[in-house]
């Protein structure tokens, strides 16, 4: 598999955070509980900080990861056509009807 491509990840019918709970089909977490295991990740492998997380892969005020977002093909975040603000398409299009009517 080339490094750019992400593994087709299967729902296993229990919560990924590691609670035990049971969820629904296709999903992989009880509501909510996807926050709590980002929570858990950052703490474990980043002392809870952003910027070590950022850090880690080599972004950081010398290299924009907003920047890099937007410019890979792989990823769906876009700039605003108007203004230097960046996100997914549904940001883009919420911050337009309020920042750019």
């Amino acid at each position: 598999m080339p490094s750019n491509e992400k593994p087709r990840l299967i729902p296993t019918g229990k919560c990924w955070c590691g609670c035990g709970k049971d969820v629904g089909l296709g999903k992989f977490f009880a509501a909510g509980h996807d926050k709590i295991a980002e929570a858990a990740l950052m703490a474990l492998k980043y002392d809870g900080s952003v910027a070590q997380l950022l850090h880690a892969h080599g972004f950081g005020s010398h290299h924009s990861v907003r920047h890099a977002a937007v410019t890979d093909p792989d990823c769906s975040w876009e700039k605003c056509a108007d203004c230097n603000y960046s996100g997914a398409p549904a940001s883009i299009a919420n911050h337009r009807k309020k920042d750019h009517p």
